[in-house]
């Protein structure tokens, strides 16, 4: 997902994500969803969140 479509996203959820950095707006949606903001965190081996929307891009 690109960061237009994250911003959207956001904006769809209620955030506004003005300057916000693609990292930043992600863990923002994470914690709004009640999961951990792990995105780009290195743990996506041992984060639990298989299911998760970012799951193919996190590193």
């Amino acid at each position: 997902m690109n960061l237009t479509e994250i911003k959207q996203l956001a904006r769809d959820r209620g955030i506004v994500p003005g300057r916000m950095r693609k990292a930043e707006l992600i863990h923002c949606l994470q914690s709004q969803e009640g999961n951990p903001q792990c995105y780009a965190t290195n743990t996506s081996d041992h984060c639990g969140q298989s299911h998760c929307l970012w799951r193919s891009d996190c590193s």
